[in-house]
């Protein structure tokens, strides 16, 4: 899709998000504090990115999960704007701007990462149900020590 297509799907905001790599601000998105289960896909294309049993509450105000559905579901670009070094993640299927992924943060996930994800750059179909495994919010609530 070029760029026009782009505008022409998206809403202001999901573009200035998905396709220049804007952030929004904490605690506004629609699912940072969802707990129902279900499936989050790419808002672009509809790629399935997340589950529900993969989230949890890391305090920070964005969607927040320890691993993609699948490896290559999502890819990784060295970040260094703002003056310092992130890892971002964009969608593998259509490379829109999802947010950043960090490690090391302690939380008490199986991953020890934390794929801190806009909400505008998900959609969420609870019909789809969440994947087997841990239940949603089982990780360290509160924010990074």
């Amino acid at each position: 899709m070029n760029d026009d297509q782009w505008r022409e799907r998206l809403s202001p905001a999901e573009y200035q998000v998905l396709r220049q790599g804007g952030t929004e601000r904490a605690y506004s998105g629609e699912y940072w504090d969802t707990t129902e289960e279900g499936v989050y896909t790419c808002r672009a294309c509809g790629a399935a990115l997340f589950t529900s049993a993969t989230k949890f509450d890391a305090g920070c105000g964005w969607p927040s999960f320890y691993e993609p559905t699948e490896e290559d579901n999502v890819t990784f670009i060295r970040d260094t704007s703002l003056g310092m070094e992130r890892v971002e993640v964009r969608c593998g299927s259509c490379d829109s701007h999802l947010g950043h992924v960090f490690s090391g943060e302690g939380f008490g996930t199986p991953t020890d990462q934390r794929y801190c994800i806009n909400s505008i750059s998900l959609r969420f179909d609870a019909s789809s149900g969440g994947a087997p495994g841990e239940p949603q919010g089982s990780g360290t609530s509160g924010t990074a020590q």
